[in-house]
């Protein structure tokens, strides 16, 4: 949430004429990061989370090539632009991070369930 509010300020001083370009598609993506990790947390299986979470991380990469388009084409520059990128990284790492403990505790969870007695006996048959 923080690096969507981030990039809804860093947009305020884009140009008028990119309020349909660029500033609207670098919120979109901004606002569809913490969206989509809210909407896949509030689905009934970690998969469907981890499904959310990696459209989270495609929409993190498309804000990340539109914080570097406007920094190309020279809407934006110096500490500011470089803290966005820092920022998106952590936001991230952070995201595989959850992808990766997710997947492990279903991974853990799910062996948990298999009946370890019975191996032995389906390999014979």
């Amino acid at each position: 949430m923080d690096l969507a509010v981030e990039c809804y300020g860093l947009t305020e001083g884009f140009p008028k004429d990119e309020t349909f370009g660029l500033t609207s598609q670098i919120r979109r993506a901004a606002s569809s990061v913490p969206a989509n990790i809210a909407e896949g947390y509030g689905r009934d299986s970690a998969g469907h989370y981890v499904n959310f979470l990696r459209t989270a991380q495609g929409s993190l990469k498309e804000l990340e090539t539109h914080l570097l388009l406007s920094n190309r084409i020279g809407l934006t520059e110096g500490a500011a632009f470089e803290g966005m990128l820092v920022r998106a990284e952590v936001v991230g790492k952070m995201l595989r991070g959850l992808i990766r403990s997710i997947q492990q505790s279903a991974n853990s969870t799910a062996e948990a369930r298999l009946p370890t007695a019975d191996k032995s006996e389906r390999r014979s048959k």
